[in-house]
């Protein structure tokens, strides 16, 4: 298997996505998926989606019109054939909304668990669960 070359490119691929995300730049982000990625959000109140398509009016209400700061670390990326590989990334986001939102701020823990699949145009995420271990919410 590809080894380094593809665990850097898989790690450049998350690192977009946070920025993506963050950026609210949702015809990039579309980009960062497969074209059939499953995207279980039900911890966050979205449930489950099979496309992108599917996925982006649960994230544009949830956070559109928030200020996001999203973070990932220590990732375990496992390479597990050629074109497919699975990972574990510890997150940390923290969120503003504007003035008479739900909350003011929150500070929230987890992981996301996914898989990658490598693509004609690189490697994407087929799924994506994201767990919580904690939220700090300020109201």
């Amino acid at each position: 298997m590809g080894g380094g070359h593809d665990l850097e490119a898989i790690k450049q691929l998350k690192a977009r996505y946070f920025r993506l995300m963050d950026t609210k730049d949702w015809d990039g982000l579309r980009d960062v998926f497969t074209s059939d990625v499953a995207i279980d959000m039900s911890a966050e109140g979205g449930g489950v989606t099979h496309t992108f398509s599917d996925f982006l009016p649960f994230l544009q209400n949830a956070i559109g019109g928030v200020t996001t700061v999203h973070h990932g670390h220590m990732p375990e990326i496992t390479l597990t054939s050629e074109s497919q590989a699975t990972g574990i990334w510890a997150m940390e986001d923290m969120l503003w909304w504007p003035e008479n939102g739900p909350l003011r701020h929150m500070h929230g823990y987890g992981h996301y668990h996914e898989t990658y699949r490598r693509t004609p145009d690189g490697w994407r995420i087929a799924s994506m669960t994201l767990t919580r271990l904690h939220r700090l919410l300020e109201p």
